[in-house]
């Protein structure tokens, strides 16, 4: 509107994007003293008159007499009348609602030298000739508004809600309204008036039923308009069955009522595989027709559906548990068999929620022992541990032979141990599993020993275990990739990285053959390989794990301790990053996520206090420390060294640098113990993050010496695989030596691996060294370690607190303006000080940041970590 060569542009979207109030915000910004502007705001009443849309801007009264064209020239001549001079902005609402005659004047008043002419279009709308010639004529720009990507979602979603968002709330909301930022507010609205949009941990979380408020659904109607019969059916249809095959829906509707509803945007196709399904236009459209679909006519067309798949055959994977959710719902499923398969199709997909239904309906069409092991099972995946016990418990007497024996009593066992902490559990388990003569039952009963061994630290018998099971032949594979999760787990903490990360492949090799029968075992195998990424300090698989295709099922099945512990992964990776504002986020989520549970509660809370700590937050650190003892499971005593370091890092950031600098030495003694190398080598790198790499640790030498940090780290850099411990060895002889020129060069070696937070530290330290020596490679140094900080957000870590001079208030005030090029009366004058106290400072100022003037000192304030903080230290 404002450039010169541009005649004007029209916005397309759909409705409810910001089409108009883009509009409004960009012509309201405008002033009347340069701009005369006309709105017309088009709509389906002013459409059937002509010139309708004109009413706000040309007089009631027109010339008699004139033909159409004459018309039209008036209207022109009477607008540059009105305008006096000034540029004719015409902005035009709805342009697709235009009259013909104020559709042409619109297309006529873009010809014109002095105006533009700016517009919206709805999606799927008749655009009149003259509207559309604008631009297929190049006199005005065409422009899509696409729906919200999801991180703008979740922005929008924090401003509506005043405060940060849950991942998984954001994307279930993001994927409810489309990205339309109208519809995600209604959305917003009706779940805020119910009890299931709560605020935990300082994160908005929802789950449960969306209830439609009254203007949503006024509003879906609207979009949807009034449909004819036949068109209604197949909007039904494909609301309660999609995706459906379009070949299935041509058999039962009219092809020409299909395309209609294609027309309208209330369906559409999507190609998968060689099939053409059918999904509804919009995810709103689905919730507001089954809503209004009576219960009759919603039982009689689900079973309609169920019989058309199965005349069909169930030719894909997923037609039996879409099949049976018809039947279910339809108050026809009466095959206990049918809907076994099905929760175990739906448990396997993590869907915990619809496999907690379908196994329940099981059990009570009368599927018995199968289907009570399977409700107990996901029960307990759904944290309500006692009630899959009270099921067990009911078909105790019904185990029969020994495979079904050896079925209840491990899962019985997974209940009783991780579900309700009972550590007795684990003898009671072996105790039984003697008793037993079926050796592919007895592998069974050592796999689920083997792990509950591992997660208590009875390491040894562990690997025994898991060994004896991968030796027996007549053992399941379920069983045998159980026990080889467990040596992957043991793998990784003893430092075998290569091998572990072999054993997890083979396990992940296997997955169609374990997964129906064990589709939790894909929890031990996250949790053998989070632990190796974690100890390799592997951030890009980190990433890859938390965006495959588990993690999408995990967060859409609310398959909490899935979701949870990826989570806690992702905070991790964040956390190395130096992104603490991500961090946090994501250690909130797993916080809320895993409220109920007691599995990884005590992880997610221990990773809140890394990332608090890594803020300068002590008070929420601490706070955070002590949820993560309260509730941490005894039967989780493998993830000791992660809380252990949260433990350590809580101390410092309070303070308590000597407090810090003990528990981490003792915690290495007992890793040393356990032989737990992997995660000695990242514990012994804390310690050097806190200026101990020449501290004496380990037993004494038979000299009567110690070994230093710094040796143990290059002798375990030898045994422990990976890029990351030799790094760690280098930054400890560095650190000993104080060579500056190493730590730099370390430095370099922690951002190749993404590791950004370390390479800041061995950088502040690398500047520290220099400023104390007034070298002249200092001002080189302050550029990379500003660079560095600037890959970080809020970093207040002990390294850098160390390595970061104090200023003083007033210095930071006098610093801050001379950086920015004020002199130092212009400086004196604000502050209300004399030149020479402004001098004073500088000097002082310059001493401490190891520079020579004015010209270095912009550079040399950037390395302090919140320098652009009016109250940084």
């Amino acid at each position: 509107m404002t450039g010169t060569l541009g005649r004007g542009i029209f916005f397309t979207g759909s409705a409810g994007i910001g089409k108009s109030r883009l509009l409004r915000e960009g012509v309201d910004a405008l002033p009347g003293d340069q701009y005369a502007v006309g709105w017309i705001a088009a709509s389906a009443t002013t459409a059937a008159v002509p010139f309708g849309g004109l009413v706000q801007v040309l007089p009631v009264e027109q010339p008699q007499g004139l033909s159409p064209a004459g018309i039209l020239r008036w209207a022109v001549d009477l607008l540059q009348q009105q305008a006096a001079g000034r540029r004719i902005v015409l902005a035009v609402d709805d342009a697709h609602l235009l009259d013909s005659p104020t559709a042409a004047l619109v297309h006529l008043v873009a010809r014109a030298e002095n105006a533009c002419v700016v517009g919206t279009l709805r999606d799927g709308e008749q655009v009149p000739l003259p509207i559309r010639a604008l631009w297929t004529d190049d006199l005005v720009e065409h422009a899509e508004l696409s729906p919200l990507p999801p991180t703008d979602t979740a922005g929008l979603l924090a401003a509506i809600l005043e405060g940060p968002v849950e991942h998984r709330t954001a994307d279930r909301l993001g994927k409810l309204s489309a990205g339309n930022p109208l519809l995600l507010r209604e959305l917003v609205h009706a779940v805020q008036g119910s009890k299931e949009l709560t605020e935990q941990y300082g994160l908005w979380t929802w789950t449960g039923r969306l209830e439609l408020a009254p203007s949503l659904t006024e509003l879906v109607d609207i979009r949807i308009g009034r449909l004819s019969p036949g068109v209604r059916t197949v909007v039904e249809l494909v609301a309660f069955g999609e995706p459906l095959g379009l070949r299935l829906l041509d058999t039962v509707v009219e092809e020409a009522d299909v395309e209609t509803a294609e027309e309208r945007g209330l369906i559409m196709m999507v190609n998968s595989d060689r099939r053409l399904d059918v999904r509804l236009g919009h995810p709103l459209y689905g919730e507001v027709v089954r809503r209004q679909c009576p219960v009759s006519r919603t039982r009689r067309l689900q079973a309609h559906l169920a019989e058309l798949l199965e005349g069909v055959g169930k030719r894909r994977r997923e037609d039996l548990l879409r099949v049976a959710v018809w039947r279910l719902d339809s108050g026809t499923a009466q095959d206990p068999a049918m809907l076994i398969a099905a929760a175990g199709q739906a448990f396997a997909r993590y869907d915990v929620p619809l496999a907690t239904r379908l196994a329940r309906a099981a059990l009570d069409a009368g599927g018995g022992f199968d289907a009570a092991e399977l409700l107990a099972t996901i029960l307990m995946f759904a944290d309500r541990p006692a009630e899959a016990l009270g099921v067990l418990d009911a078909v105790a007497t019904d185990t029969g032979d020994e495979e079904r024996l050896s079925r209840w009593l491990t899962v019985r066992g997974m209940v009783s141990y991780w579900g309700l902490s009972q550590e007795s559990t684990v003898e009671e388990i072996a105790r039984r599993g003697t008793e037993l003569n079926d050796l592919a039952a007895q592998a069974r009963v050592s796999a689920f020993e083997s792990i509950m061994r591992l997660h208590r630290l009875d390491a040894p018998t562990a690997l025994r275990l898991a060994q004896g099971v991968l030796d027996r032949p007549a053992a399941s594979v379920a069983a045998r990739e159980l026990a080889r999760c467990t040596i992957a787990h043991l793998q990784a903490v003893q430092g075998q990285l290569r091998r572990s990360a072999m054993a997890v492949d083979l396990v992940q090799a296997k997955a169609a053959s374990w997964r129906v029968d064990m589709p939790y075992l894909q929890l031990a195998v996250e949790l053998a390989r989070g632990t190796r990424l974690v100890i390799s300090g592997d951030l890009a698989g980190i990433d890859t794990l938390v965006a495959d295709e588990f993690a999408d099922l995990a967060d859409a099945g609310d398959f909490r301790l899935g979701s949870g512990y990826l989570a806690i992964l992702r905070a991790y990776a964040a956390r190395l990053r130096g992104r603490s504002d991500t961090a946090m986020q994501a250690a909130l989520g797993a916080c809320a996520i895993l409220a109920t549970s007691r599995v990884y509660a005590g992880l997610a809370q221990a990773e809140r206090a890394q990332a608090a700590a890594l803020r300068g937050d002590a008070r929420q650190a601490a706070e955070a420390m002590a949820e993560a003892d309260n509730s941490h499971a005894r039967s989780m005593a493998v993830l000791y060294p992660w809380l252990e370091q949260a433990r350590a890092a809580t101390l410092a950031a309070g303070g308590d640098l000597p407090g810090a600098v003990t528990h981490l030495h003792g915690l290495v003694g007992r890793l040393r113990a356990d032989g737990f190398a992997g995660y000695e080598t990242l514990v012994l790198h804390d310690l050097v993050r806190l200026g101990q790499a020449t501290a004496p640790t380990g037993p004494t030498c038979s000299d009567g010496s110690c070994r230093t940090v710094a040796q143990r780290l290059t002798e375990l850099s030898e045994q422990v695989d990976g890029e990351l411990p030799p790094l760690l060895a280098r930054h400890a002889r560095a650190a000993a030596d104080g060579s500056p020129e190493q730590l730099m060069s370390v430095a370099d070696g922690f951002m190749e691996l993404g590791l950004a937070l370390p390479a800041a530290e061995a950088a502040a330290v690398a500047l520290h060294l220099l400023r104390r020596d007034r070298s002249p490679d200092i001002a080189a140094a302050s550029e990379r370690l500003a660079v560095l900080l600037g890959c970080c957000d809020i970093v207040h870590t002990p390294a850098l607190r160390t390595a970061t001079p104090t200023l003083t208030d007033r210095e930071w005030q006098v610093a801050r303006r001379a950086a920015d090029g004020e002199t130092s009366r212009a400086i004196a004058e604000q502050l209300f000080l004399s030149t020479r106290t402004v001098e004073n400072h500088l000097q002082r100022i310059y001493s401490k940041l190891g520079v020579t003037g004015r010209a270095e000192l912009r550079a040399a304030l950037r390395t302090i970590p919140g320098h652009d903080d009016t109250a940084a230290t």
